[in-house]
């Protein structure tokens, strides 16, 4: 078998300030409480996989350290730095060029770091059905997540529910990509059963993903093969740091996959959440409680809809708060009303500014 796994692990998760920062964002935390960073969760599904000197993590420079400290047996090659934060195509256009050089014939999965999966058996199983797939042919393939609810959150991809060719892999022709919807739109999605949730999970093969670039962005690609004999070399960060601010900061969904016509995806239902918000991870812990807390000195008291966390010794007591986020750290404390989250990001740039 020639399949490899990258881990997208360079963003910045600003939604969940004041817990995650620049210095130490979301995907390197133990956000769920359970003694392991959601990196190193993605980590340790991937060796159900492919062993350690195939997976490759694919982060910013300033967290060399971060990737190295929890994942001690990545070889340290196979942690590609980005000097620039330029969106998730000229990351993947990095890592499949690099693989390229490593072996002709490599299928490689594309995995975001900081996504909780529950159903692993399941999902376990839809991965080796997309590498299959994606290693007889010239495709490109998406793990779609079958929607549970109306969310206007995710993007969502429509898919030919009449095609049943592919059967044996339960894959389906992708039609189309849409953004996030409005409620009413996303209602009428679910209710097509023809639409799931694009979760940003991609296999191909490395030879049909350059090709793809080749076609649809290939200044991508010529900026980062000026000097194909640099990667997996002693030159390779230095030629990296030279050319790849270069490329535009541009997601592969806008660059390659709304372009093509050879993309599939594989309806599934492994128990997902990509824990973007604090919302999401209120969702994901509630369970049946009214209230939700991290932390070891907690005290709710008639409390709703609410998520109080705090990691320090000191002990916090919240009465009567109703739909509230409340993250206590040693240097910032957030008290913010859940409907308003997403304007947590926005609140995070006037502070840096």
């Amino acid at each position: 078998m020639n399949n490899y796994i990258a881990i997208m692990a360079g963003g910045i998760g600003s939604r969940f300030w004041p817990s995650s920062t620049i210095e130490k964002p979301k995907q390197f935390l133990d956000i769920l409480g359970v003694g392991k960073s959601l990196l190193r969760m993605t980590f340790e599904r991937s060796l159900k996989l492919v062993p350690a000197h195939r997976i490759f993590i694919v982060t910013n420079k300033r967290y060399f350290d971060l990737v190295h400290e929890q994942l001690p047996e990545v070889p340290v090659n196979n942690i590609l730095l980005e000097p620039a934060m330029n969106n998730t195509a000229p990351c993947i256009a990095y890592t499949a060029l690099k693989l390229q050089q490593l072996d002709q014939d490599a299928v490689m999965a594309v995995l975001p770091s900081d996504h909780i999966i529950l159903k692993e058996d399941i999902y376990m199983q839809q991965l080796h059905k997309a590498f299959d797939f994606a290693s007889k042919r010239d495709a490109l393939v998406t793990i779609g997540i079958e929607p549970t609810r109306p969310d206007t959150g995710y993007g969502y991809i429509r898919f030919d529910s009449t095609e049943d060719k592919y059967n044996v892999y339960g894959v389906r022709k992708v039609l189309q990509f849409k953004e996030k919807p409005d409620e009413a739109t996303a209602k009428l999605y679910i209710a097509s059963g023809d639409y799931v949730w694009n979760a940003g999970m991609f296999i191909w093969r490395v030879s049909s993903i350059l090709s793809a670039f080749n076609k649809s962005a290939p200044d991508i690609i010529q900026i980062l093969s000026s000097d194909l004999s640099a990667y997996n070399s002693q030159r390779e960060q230095e030629y990296i740091d030279e050319v790849y601010p270069k490329t535009p900061n541009i997601s592969i969904d806008y660059a390659i996959l709304e372009q093509a016509d050879n993309v599939f995806t594989i309806p599934s239902d492994i128990g997902w959440s990509d824990l973007g918000t604090w919302h999401s991870l209120f969702v994901y812990l509630r369970d049946s409680k009214d209230s939700v807390s991290i932390g070891k000195h907690i005290h709710l008291v008639d409390c709703k809809e609410t998520i109080v966390m705090s990691n320090n010794n000191k002990t916090v007591v919240v009465k009567d708060l109703s739909d509230y986020i409340v993250v206590d750290e040693d240097n910032a404390l957030l008290i913010y009303p859940k409907s308003k989250e997403q304007e947590i990001k926005d609140v995070v740039k006037k502070l840096n500014a």
